[in-house]
């Protein structure tokens, strides 16, 4: 494929991605180019997939797949895999040689945007395959606002066990279902990519330490933004963008300024918010989870059970007697 087709399949696929809220893209699957034509990277169906969780600038698939042969592909975003299961051979043809390796539990690619190859696996695997839009990356930083990409490094055979840890702990979100919807998925998300920028982007950043919280002003216009959205899903992309700065730097002086993670402080509001909706007898218990944002009732009690001490139905029930 030549440049400017490989960059008019780019555009098309950045297309594909841009969600409807302004600057926020949304992935909405593990993608690759071949003949010109953006497909699937994997002819089988995920086990799971970041697809319902809607988060902003990644996509995150989990396969088991038995021993199968990956045709030639581009990678229009930046491609991580992880092996969590398998020890089998596989033959990678890239950059017009062949190399042959043998996976194991964790290893890792880390392929940078337009990175081409073909790959033939000798047998079954269990993996996690994900794509990362540039503006996750250039999103992320202060220092990096300004860049349309951040050029990485191209890794086979890598152990990194933060890599493996972030993303096992997303997978683990979505086989979930995500029960604290979008806001946690996308600060794990920020993480890997204030990660990968410090450890293996070409020019490697490192986020300056800030210290002294969010101004008031900021954090007053947050805090209202999150009382009014209660009902919504939240994403941390917009909660930074009104405190207006990185989500990197906007999680880091959020937490100072209330001793709570953006994830952490929203899910506390959302069960006291419930607990209100819990107190009034005219309200059911999954009216009270929906009016507090969780979609899923199961999820809502296991988190309220775990937060409160005690599940929903006995809360109610131990407060509704005390009414006049």
């Amino acid at each position: 494929m030549n440049s400017k087709n490989r960059s008019n399949v780019s555009q098309e696929a950045t297309i594909r991605a841009q969600s409807s809220s302004g600057n926020r893209v949304v992935i909405p699957q593990v993608s690759v180019v071949r003949a010109g034509q953006v497909e699937p990277f994997l002819d089988v169906s995920p086990t799971s997939s970041s697809a319902s969780a809607n988060w902003g600038g990644i996509a995150l698939e989990h396969f088991t797949i038995p021993a199968v042969f990956i045709p030639r592909h581009e990678h229009p975003e930046h491609f991580l895999h992880v092996v969590l299961n398998g020890v089998v051979e596989y033959e990678v043809n890239t950059g017009g040689r062949n190399r042959r390796f043998i996976s194991s539990p964790g290893r890792i690619f880390l392929l940078p945007r337009g990175t081409v190859d073909e790959v033939n696996w000798a047998g079954a695997t269990r993996r996690i395959a994900v794509a990362i839009h540039p503006r996750l990356l250039t999103d992320a930083l202060e220092e990096t606002k300004h860049k349309t990409d951040v050029e990485m490094t191209e890794q086979w055979e890598l152990n990194d066990r933060h890599i493996l840890a972030l993303l096992q702990e997303m997978t683990a979100d979505l086989e979930d279902s995500s029960p604290a919807g979008t806001l946690y998925g996308e600060s794990l998300a920020n993480s890997l990519a204030v990660y990968l920028l410090n450890r293996y982007a070409v020019r490697p950043l490192s986020p300056m330490k800030h210290k002294g919280g969010l101004p008031g002003y900021r954090l007053k216009r947050v805090l209202e933004y999150i009382a009014e959205s209660m009902e919504k899903n939240i994403s941390l992309s917009q909660m930074a963008g009104v405190a207006g700065m990185s989500p990197h730097y906007f999680s880091e002086l959020f937490k100072q300024s209330t001793g709570r993670s953006p994830h952490s402080y929203v899910l506390h509001q959302r069960i006291e918010l419930a607990k209100q909706r819990l107190r009034d007898p005219r309200r059911s218990i999954v009216d009270a989870a929906l009016d507090a944002g969780f979609q899923n009732p199961s999820h809502f009690a296991r988190i309220f059970r775990k937060l409160v001490g005690t599940t929903p139905s006995n809360f109610r029930k131990e407060y509704l007697p005390k009414m006049p």
